[in-house]
């Protein structure tokens, strides 16, 4: 019994998505953008005094507290114009996986009082940025589909 030959024509190219992947990708992209950037002017316009304070607490130096812009400004950007995708995405994971540690972590097993997770909001961040780091930026970017880092 002699196994079919695959359908696909094999090219050197790795997988391509089609319009509707990279729409998805686009939409992730800068919904999740959008949202991170929001609390990176918020801190930027409102200071970080809370972050520095938090930083400084866990016995870190307080200066580590300005790396929130990366994560809260700059990443997003990256994210919405499809530059650097992945590290952009993997930034942000990072980000709130510290913001987690740091801010969050007693809210960790905690409901609200409708039901919802206590971390949906961060969880949120954590998957979707996660998500776009796995899948990349998708035609739809300023790298593109072939881009080193999207």
């Amino acid at each position: 019994m002699a196994l079919a030959a695959s359908t696909r024509p094999a090219t050197s190219r790795p997988y391509s998505s089609g319009p509707l992947d990279d729409t998805g990708k686009l939409l992730l992209r800068l919904t999740l953008g959008a949202l991170m950037l929001l609390h990176g002017i918020g801190k930027v316009t409102g200071g970080i005094d809370f972050i520095l304070g938090a930083v400084a607490k866990a016995g870190l130096p307080a200066a580590f507290g300005y790396l929130v812009y990366v994560g809260e400004v700059v990443a997003p950007l990256l994210l919405i114009l499809g530059a650097w995708t992945r590290v952009a995405a993997l930034v942000i994971v990072i980000n709130m996986v510290v913001a987690v540690a740091m801010v969050h972590g007693a809210q960790l097993a905690m409901l609200t009082p409708n039901g919802g997770w206590g971390l949906e909001l961060q969880g949120f961040y954590l998957a979707t940025a996660l998500a776009i780091a796995l899948l990349g930026a998708g035609r739809y970017s300023a790298g593109g589909v072939e881009g080193r880092w999207n």
